[in-house]
């Protein structure tokens, strides 16, 4: 037989026809299968809505370069923060854990890192992603915003600085921006607190003030004694907080670079620059990699610090103008990592660390941002407004292009998602909350590794979503819900920031529940008349809590009102405390621009 196919005339060229069509037809290889560690850039903005964004439905605001990120990659549509505030988000999003689990959420209404001279912070105990990477070889940097904290016990133990967290590198703000760092913005932090605390030092020295002209005058007896104990004790309540209070820009509004105070009080009209330039300086510097740069910008956040380049540009006021500047921000990141041929080689990703800030208003304007179809906004723990962000992922060549993921995601999915890429490990003592996502990324498989994503407000759980993979429901029960000011109005315009407990909300028993693949804005909730799996489903996310809950360990409270409060032993300071100011940049920033 084996003779008679040798001596076939047309076997061998029907056999070479055959191997060369399996040659040039076989399916392609996985991209899954990169032979090298990947450089990784994350670019994270600060309180900006999904509905800010072109590529994410807003055709007010320009945003090409984000939009060009997105047509060249992937873009999440439910993407979603593990907190609706800066400080609990970014160490979920850093540690790919829930902040509950390392005492970074609030039992109280103090929901974030109150002061740079705090002793609450990311515990040194957590190993952030940069930790693992810079174990993998890689040179970590972070520039911009941290708010994790910054010491512990004494003024340079540094246990929560981003050099004892994984970052080899750190130029930026360990606090965060905030109005009392712009002088002609009117005060922000602990507003009332500190109007009450006004009203009562006036108090008590126009009583004493009363009382000196009445002994003068013999309309009383009160002896000098007397009157100069209460002045006194007026004097110790008015620097008692004063102190913190009334300098609130040197204490706070500071720039780092690695250990060292660069400038105190910052310049905020050229951080922007800086921030830009030593982003570049960064991929410039490491180009020969492999790298892990965080940029965290202050951008969007209040008060909009907006360069004269940008100023009356946009179509939506101040804070289109502030958007559009970030926008060209990560256009000049981009630039950098394209002309230094590190493109196709460069992970790069784009998010927000919640939702926009419904509230921000200054006297007509909107200072904050929009966040779409969705219900609610910042510092709101379960409506979609406050924890639905932005989420792109481009790697030329390795992700597909143009292409779109309607599956739950989570911020915490890239803390396992990088170490992946890095040939790290997840630590395994702990229980890490987020997802690799590079084989939903690539197409590998087409669901979420998320069944269950639990939605917190502070310590207190007040939504769940349950992504029940075999119907293509979404389902999301609501247990805690702000109470809206004025009714219907979507936000909470008579108080600012929502509470998670107390008077401002509203608890549900049964829960709200709503389809999320039927109703994304959660106009509509369902009821057992409306929905017939009502009762099984709340059945269902009730267990899932259970085990969620279960869980759970005991950790120190990171946001305690003792953690959270100004020490002054604490207090990162470039002179001899309280005499803390310098500026160590000059006017070096501009060129950036």
């Amino acid at each position: 037989m084996v003779e008679i196919m040798w001596h076939l005339p047309g076997y061998w060229t029907s056999l070479t026809i055959l191997l060369v069509l399996c040659l040039f037809l076989r399916p392609p290889e996985s991209h899954a299968s990169v032979s090298y560690k990947p450089n990784i850039v994350l670019i994270l903005a600060d309180d900006l809505g999904i509905g800010d964004v072109g590529c994410y439905g807003n055709d007010t605001i320009r945003t090409p370069n984000i939009d060009r990120l997105a047509k060249e990659g992937v873009k999440l549509t439910q993407h979603i923060a593990a907190a609706p505030l800066c400080t609990p988000s970014r160490a979920a999003f850093l540690t790919g854990r829930y902040p509950i689990r390392s005492g970074m959420d609030a039992i109280n209404d103090y929901r974030v890192i109150q002061w740079a001279g705090a002793s609450g912070g990311l515990p040194p105990n957590e190993t952030t992603f940069a930790k693992i990477l810079q174990q993998q070889g890689y040179i970590t940097g972070l520039i911009g915003k941290w708010h994790q904290g910054v010491n512990c016990e004494s003024r340079n133990d540094y246990c929560h600085h981003p050099l004892n967290h994984g970052f080899d590198y750190f130029y930026g703000m360990p606090f965060s921006l905030m109005n009392d760092c712009q002088i002609t913005q009117p005060p922000e932090k602990d507003r009332v607190l500190r109007s009450k605390l006004w009203l009562y030092s006036q108090t008590i020295g126009l009583a004493v003030l009363t009382l000196a002209i009445a002994r003068l005058t013999g309309l009383v007896s009160v002896t000098w004694k007397i009157i100069t104990c209460f002045a006194w004790f007026g004097f110790l309540f008015f620097a008692s907080w004063f102190s913190s209070y009334g300098f609130i820009r040197y204490w706070d509004c500071i720039m780092m670079r690695n250990h060292e105070i660069t400038e105190q009080p910052m310049v905020v009209e050229r951080t922007a620059s800086l921030i830009l330039r030593e982003a570049i300086s960064f991929i410039e510097r490491n180009k020969h990699g492999p790298f892990l740069l965080f940029v965290s910008f202050l951008h969007v956040h209040t008060p909009l610090i907006t360069t004269e380049l940008f100023l009356g540009k946009s179509r939506y006021g101040l804070y289109g103008d502030n958007v559009e500047e970030m926008d060209w921000m990560v256009g000049r990141v981009l630039d950098a990592i394209d002309k230094k041929g590190l493109k196709n080689t460069t992970l790069t990703y784009f998010s927000s660390d919640h939702g926009g800030f419904l509230e921000a208003q200054g006297g007509k304007a909107q200072l904050g941002g929009w966040n779409g179809i969705y219900k609610g906004g910042k510092g709101m723990g379960g409506w979609e407004g406050g924890i639905r962000v932005p989420g792109i992922f481009r790697w030329p060549e390795v992700l597909p292009a143009d292409t779109v993921i309607d599956e739950p995601t989570s911020l915490m999915d890239i803390y396992p998602t990088v170490a992946h890429l890095a040939g790290g490990i997840v630590p395994q003592d702990r229980v890490v909350d987020g997802r690799n996502l590079m084989p939903l990324l690539l197409g590998s498989i087409q669901s979420s590794e998320h069944e269950f994503l639990f939605h917190y407000c502070g310590m207190y759980l007040h939504a769940v979503r349950w992504h029940q993979k075999d119907s293509g429901a979404l389902w999301k029960a609501h247990y805690v819900t702000p109470i809206f000011q004025p009714e219907g109005a979507g936000a909470c315009y008579g108080r600012g920031i929502f509470p998670c407990f107390g008077e401002g909300v509203t608890h549900h028993d049964p829960p709200l529940l709503f389809d999320l693949s039927r109703d994304p804005s959660e106009a509509k909730p369902l009821s057992p008349a409306t929905e017939p799996l009502f009762d099984t489903v709340i059945s269902r996310i009730e267990r899932a809590v259970q085990e969620h809950r279960q869980t759970l360990t005991p950790v120190p409270q990171q946001l305690s009102l003792h953690n959270i409060m100004w020490k002054p032993w604490l207090q990162p300071c470039c002179g001899t405390f309280p005499f803390c100011w310098c500026d160590k940049e000059g006017d070096s920033a501009h060129p950036a621009l």
